[in-house]
């Protein structure tokens, strides 16, 4: 969320870097509507404020026998009164256009971030490593899983439908200890991050806190109880009735700010746990001694893949449900910048230990996430794709997040609250760190060997075979 003061007076900074991501500008409209919020502000202040006086100069004038005046006075007490409410709606309606409308904007990228309009745009930092050479043509992971009859996305097809996979025996423990195995390598020296087992079901204000809502509740699962469901349905039979052609859940979110405001039940199914770790902050305000606050969760994950209908289809590339250790860093301003680069070395060495080929790309303006300021993906090679594919992602996003969530520190100093900044990355992605594993490590005969990293946590396991 943006501050409207720092639009109010940067409006052609703030639409430069607007245009850096190739939107069109937003300061005027932004400040049109902040100055209507700030009229029906002013307006109900000065009836509220001329209802108390005139009340007080009611007794007054009854004091001093001044009938007509108590009267007149009792008159427009009556008026404000009535009216008063009127400009509370008008007011809280004014004030929910402006926050909706800077909801819907994205953060602004940093001075240091590279211009460009999408992938292709995006520059290498540094890379890890080299390619391997192989005597025989490297297989993708699905294949290399089916044939070891460890890997069946038919049988998770029937149970939960496409995007799913059932993982057995020496796979499923490979994951489990690919889990483990980062967040052991987090919280421990040097990266000291305080392991999270945090809920998986969230409240629509703690999706819109890091940004899920409103922007990307297409993206989203939904969970909730039968009764819930009924009285939903209950709901749209009555939209039906009224006339409304197409009643849906995306298009009542959209309308309410990503905001359930009847249906106290729902929760979200988290995307990642960056949205409940940094939300451990919302509403509150910490003590600078406590920054940085830096927090470390293995947990499911759940996304809809809305937009990627006809993108890797086959494999556990692009999953509704998949395991992600994930980063988040809870900072002051000054630390932010430092941080980000820390948390980049934090995630770089679960691949290190693995041994696995990447490289890190800076990504350019156009090719951020909604709530970065600037972000770094880390690309693994996968022989079996001849390919880079991302597998981390670490991004510092300022204060935009904690805007959205009410998220201050108090200075050392005691005098001063301020809002605190933001980073979140994945350390790294678990289902994409067994694809990694299984195509760097294959073997001729099919079989995959475990990396030396992962020893003690396979159990004396040095190959998976069928």
């Amino acid at each position: 969320m943006h501050d409207i003061r720092f639009i109010r007076e940067h409006p052609d900074a703030f639409d430069r870097a607007l245009s850096r991501r190739g939107l069109e500008p937003q300061a005027l409209r932004l400040i049109a509507l902040d100055e209507k919020r700030r009229e029906k502000i002013l307006a109900l202040e000065t009836a509220q404020a001329r209802r108390n006086e005139a009340s007080k100069l009611i007794g007054a004038a009854k004091k001093s026998n001044e009938e007509e005046t108590a009267q007149a006075l009792m008159a427009e007490v009556a008026a404000l009164k009535e009216s008063i409410p009127k400009l509370e709606v008008e007011e809280k309606a004014a004030s929910k256009a402006l926050s909706d409308a800077l909801a819907e904007i994205p953060n602004l990228p940093a001075d240091d971030v590279p211009d460009g309009k999408d992938a292709n745009d995006n520059v290498e930092r540094h890379h890890f490593g080299a390619k391997r050479d192989y005597a025989f043509k490297p297989k993708q992971h699905f294949d290399l899983g089916e044939a070891l009859g460890q890997m069946d996305f038919e049988t998770a097809a029937k149970l939960s439908g496409a995007r799913f996979v059932v993982l057995k025996k020496g796979l499923a423990r490979l994951e489990r200890a690919l889990g483990q195995f980062m967040l052991d390598v987090h919280t421990s020296e040097p990266h000291n991050y305080t392991e999270v087992a945090p809920p998986l079901l969230v409240r629509d204000e703690v999706m819109f806190g890091t940004a899920q809502l409103p922007k990307f509740v297409e993206d989203q699962f939904l969970g909730t109880t039968v009764d819930e469901i009924g009285a939903w349905s209950e709901n749209i039979l009555y939209q039906i009735e009224k006339g409304v052609s197409t009643p849906d859940l995306s298009g009542h979110l959209q309308k309410n700010t990503g905001r359930l405001l009847t249906h106290q039940n729902w929760r979200w199914l988290i995307p990642t746990a960056e949205v409940p770790l940094t939300n451990l902050v919302r509403e509150s305000i910490v003590d600078e001694a406590e920054l940085p606050m830096r927090l470390t969760a293995c947990t499911p994950c759940f996304r809809a893949e809305a937009g990627a209908a006809g993108k890797d289809t086959r494999g556990m590339i692009r999953q509704h449900q998949f395991t992600k250790v994930e980063l988040v860093s809870i900072t002051t301003p000054e630390q932010s910048k430092d941080e980000h680069e820390r948390m980049l070395s934090c995630a770089e060495e679960v691949l290190k230990r693995l041994d696995l080929h990447y490289r890190v790309m800076t990504l350019c303006a156009g090719d951020m996430g909604f709530a970065a300021q600037k972000t770094y993906d880390i690309e693994v090679w996968l022989p079996g794709q001849n390919m880079y594919r991302e597998i981390s992602s670490c991004s510092v996003c300022g204060e935009f997040q904690a805007r959205r969530m009410n998220a201050r520190y108090r200075t050392k100093e005691g005098r001063n609250v301020r809002q605190v900044h933001t980073l979140n990355g994945s350390g790294v992605a678990v289902g994409r760190a067994l694809i990694a594993v299984m195509e760097t490590y294959q073997q001729d005969d099919g079989s995959i060997a475990v990396p030396e990293a992962l020893a003690l946590y396979m159990g004396g396991i040095k190959k998976i075979e069928q």
